[in-house]
C-alpha cells in the first residue's frame, strides 16, 4: 500500500508540474509571438478521468482510460478567464468536447471536473469535433462543430463517413441545448456562426464539400443567411473566399473562428490545404471583409499566416497547423489558439492593431510567380531609399 501511495503522488506531483509550468513567449516576425510550450495536450487531462484510484480495484495503479490527445479548441473569454472547449481524443479514436480554462490564457490550463455531455440528435454521432464557439447578441452561445456518421450509401467501406454541421448553444458552458443539424445541400464540415445578426437573419460561414474529405465541387469559404438557429437550413449560399491553383488553398480552406470587428473591419483567422509529397499541409492565413458586408473581402495577406514550426510539424496527422479559437480582450490584445498535426495545442499572441496593419499592408497573392517577384522588388527598392 506504501508503494501504490508513492506512485500515486508521483502522478499528482508530475501532473501538477505540466500544469502548472510557466509559459514564455518567442519573438516571431513582428505580426504574433508564439509561446513556447503547448498549453493543452493528453497528459493535462485530470488523473481522475485516467485512473481508478482505488487500491481495491486498481493494484497496479493502471492507466484504466487513455487520453491520446487534445486540440482543435474553440475559445471564449468566460467570467475573466480564458476558457477553451477542446476536442480531446481517447486512445479508442473517439473525441469528445471537454473546457479548460486559465487565469491569463498563455499557461495553467486545467479542464473542468466533467467533459461535456452534449446531447445527441438523430441518428447518434460516431465522432463528433472541431466545435467554434459564439456569444452571439441573441444571448446565447452557440456551439457548431463537425458530426462524423457512417455513410450507408457504402456499408462495405469501413473509411466512408458523412459529415454535418452540429449546433448546440448554452447559457454557462456545462448544460447544452442540442439543436437540429444545418440543412444544406452539401456536407458541411467546417462551419462558423457570424457573433451579430446581418439583415436581421444568422449569417454563417460555410465550407460545401462534397465529401467527408474531399472539397470536391465546393469553391471555398461560403456565407449564407439562415433565418433561426433552431431549425438552420440553407437556401442560398455563395463563396466569399475562393479556393485558388498553386496556392495554400488550393485543396480546400476553412473558416477558423468567428471573426473579430475592428474599426477597420472584421478580421478572419482561417485554415487553408494544400497537397504535397508528403500528404496536405494545413497551414492559417487571414483576410479582412467589410464593416457594413461581412461577406466582402476588402484585404488578404498574400501566403501563410503560422505554418507548423519545430516539432509542431510531428503527431498524428503530420504538417497542421489548425484553429478554431481565438479571444480579443477589451486592451486590443488578441490570443490566438492553435493545434499542431491534430495532438496538441498552443498559443500565439498578437494586438488587433497589429493584424489590421498586417492584412492592409501586405500585399495579395499575385497568383503567379513573375508577380511574386515584382512585390518583392518593390520592397527591397523601398528599403534601398532609406
Amino acid at each position: 500500500m506504501t508503494d501504490w501511495n508513492d506512485k500515486l503522488k508521483q502522478l499528482r506531483d508530475g501532473h501538477e508540474a505540466l500544469l502548472s509550468k510557466k509559459n514564455i513567449p518567442v519573438y516571431v516576425n513582428g505580426v504574433y509571438e508564439r509561446w513556447e510550450n503547448p498549453i493543452l495536450t493528453g497528459a493535462h487531462a485530470p488523473l481522475e478521468w485516467r485512473y481508478d484510484l482505488n487500491p481495491e480495484t486498481n493494484p497496479y495503479l493502471m492507466e484504466r482510460f487513455g487520453i491520446h490527445a487534445a486540440f482543435n479548441s474553440g475559445a471564449i473569454k468566460w467570467n475573466g478567464r480564458y476558457v477553451l472547449v477542446a476536442r480531446v481524443e481517447a486512445d479508442d479514436r473517439k473525441s469528445f468536447f471537454a473546457v479548460a480554462e486559465s487565469p491569463n490564457g498563455v499557461d495553467n490550463f486545467r479542464f473542468w471536473p466533467r467533459p461535456i455531455t452534449m446531447p445527441e440528435w438523430g441518428e447518434p454521432a460516431t465522432n463528433v469535433y472541431d466545435m467554434r464557439l459564439t456569444a452571439h447578441e441573441d444571448g446565447w452561445i452557440y456551439g457548431l462543430f463537425c458530426v462524423e456518421r457512417k455513410d450507408h450509401s457504402a456499408e462495405g467501406d469501413l473509411s466512408a463517413a458523412t459529415a454535418a454541421c452540429g449546433i448546440a448553444r448554452t447559457h454557462d458552458l456545462i448544460n447544452w441545448e442540442r439543436l437540429p443539424d444545418l440543412q444544406s445541400r452539401s456536407q458541411q464540415r467546417n462551419v462558423c456562426l457570424h457573433p451579430e445578426f446581418v439583415d436581421g437573419k444568422y449569417a454563417l460561414y460555410t465550407r460545401p464539400q462534397d465529401g467527408f474529405i474531399d472539397a470536391g465541387s465546393g469553391g471555398g469559404i461560403g456565407w449564407a443567411l439562415v433565418d433561426s438557429m433552431e431549425n438552420a437550413v440553407i437556401t442560398d449560399e455563395k463563396i466569399i473566399n475562393a479556393r485558388h491553383y498553386h496556392t495554400i488553398t488550393e485543396v480546400k480552406n476553412g473558416e477558423g473562428p468567428h471573426p473579430i470587428k475592428t474599426d477597420r473591419g472584421w478580421l478572419h483567422l482561417a485554415h487553408g490545404v494544400r497537397g504535397c509529397a508528403s500528404g496536405l499541409r494545413y497551414v492559417l492565413y487571414m483576410y479582412m471583409t467589410a464593416l457594413d458586408d461581412p461577406a466582402r473581402v476588402i484585404a488578404q495577406p498574400s501566403g501563410f499566416f503560422i505554418a507548423p514550426d519545430g516539432g509542431e510539424y510531428i503527431g498524428d496527422v503530420m504538417n497542421v497547423c489548425f484553429a478554431n479559437g481565438w479571444i480579443a480582450d477589451p486592451d486590443g490584445r488578441v490570443f490566438i489558439y492553435y493545434a499542431s498535426s491534430d495532438t496538441r495545442m498552443h498559443v500565439a499572441t498578437s494586438t488587433v492593431d497589429r493584424l489590421v496593419d498586417y492584412c492592409l499592408h501586405t500585399e495579395p497573392d499575385g497568383l503567379r510567380t513573375g508577380l511574386t517577384v515584382e512585390r518583392l522588388n518593390r520592397l527591397i527598392d523601398s528599403n534601398s531609399k532609406l
